[in-house]
C-alpha cells in the first residue's frame, strides 16, 4: 500500500501531513522498507505518522516519537516509541542516542522555529551512518518572522542549507572552499515545496572514469 493510499484510509491516530510530502517520503524512504531500520520523527502531535511509518516500513522497524508535550506519550506501541523532550537540548538527544542507537532516518516535524531545526541538525545529522536520510518539513515556517526565520534572515535553516549547497560542491572550488565532514558524508540534498531532504552516502574522490567511444578523434 501507498502511504498517500494509508493516509486516505486511515482510521487510527490523526496524521496531519501536507498532501505533497507523501511522494516525498516515498522516494526517499522506500529502500528502508523491510529493513532493521531505526527512524525518529521530531515532533508527534497524536501520533498516527508514528504509526503510519511503522506500516509502511516494516515490521522490522522500530520507530521513535520525539516530543515536548506529555500528551503525545500514549500513542507509543509494539515498535513505537515515544520520548519526551526538547529537539534542541543536545543531553535529551544523546540520551536518544544512548537508549535506541543512531537512527537511520530522521523526520524534524517539531516546532518548526529555526533555533530548533538547527539544534537537532547540529547533533544528529553527523551522527546518521552511510545511506541515512534526514528531512526537515514544513519549512516555509523559514520565511517567517515569527519562527525565526525571514527572506536572507542568516539564522534560517533554507539559507543555511544556501550555504551547504557550496559545502556540499567544496571539493570542485579549486581551493576557494574548505571540504569538511559535510563534503565528506553527504552525497545529495533536495529541496520542494517546505521540504529539504539530505542523503548520507560518501562521494568524495569516487568520480567515475570516462568510457565510450568520443565523437571526435
Amino acid at each position: 500500500m501507498s502511504l498517500w493510499l494509508d493516509f486516505l484510509t486511515n482510521q487510527d491516530l490523526l496524521i496531519h501531513k501536507w498532501k505533497h510530502y507523501f511522494p516525498i517520503y516515498e522516494q526517499h524512504m522506500r529502500r528502508f522498507q523491510g529493513q532493521d531500520v531505526l527512524m525518529f520523527e521530531i515532533g508527534v502531535s497524536q501520533g498516527g505518522s508514528l504509526r503510519m511509518w511503522k506500516r509502511f516500513l516494516g515490521p522490522h522497524a522500530r520507530i521513535v516519537g520525539i516530543d515536548i508535550d506529555p500528551r503525545s506519550a500514549p500513542a507509543a506501541e509494539d515498535q513505537v516509541e515515544v520520548r519526551i523532550g526538547d529537539q534542541s537540548d543536545p543531553a535529551f538527544l544523546q540520551s536518544l542516542i544512548d537508549e535506541f542507537g543512531v537512527p537511520d532516518v530522521v523526520l524534524d516535524d517539531g516546532s518548526h522555529r529555526m533555533d530548533h531545526v538547527n539544534a537537532s541538525f547540529d547533533f544528529l545529522y553527523p551522527l546518521l551512518p552511510k545511506n541515512g536520510v534526514y528531512m526537515v518539513e514544513d519549512m516555509h515556517t523559514a520565511y517567517w518572522e515569527e519562527y525565526g526565520g525571514g527572506v536572507g534572515v542568516p539564522g534560517s535553516f533554507i539559507e543555511r542549507c544556501k550555504g551547504l549547497i557550496d559545502s556540499l560542491n567544496a571539493d570542485h572550488a579549486r581551493g576557494a572552499l574548505p571540504s569538511d565532514e559535510f563534503t565528506r558524508s553527504t552525497r545529495s540534498m533536495h529541496f520542494y515545496d517546505s521540504f529539504v531532504v539530505f542523503e548520507k552516502g560518501a562521494t568524495t574522490g569516487k568520480h567515475a572514469p570516462r568510457v565510450g567511444k568520443p565523437l571526435f578523434e
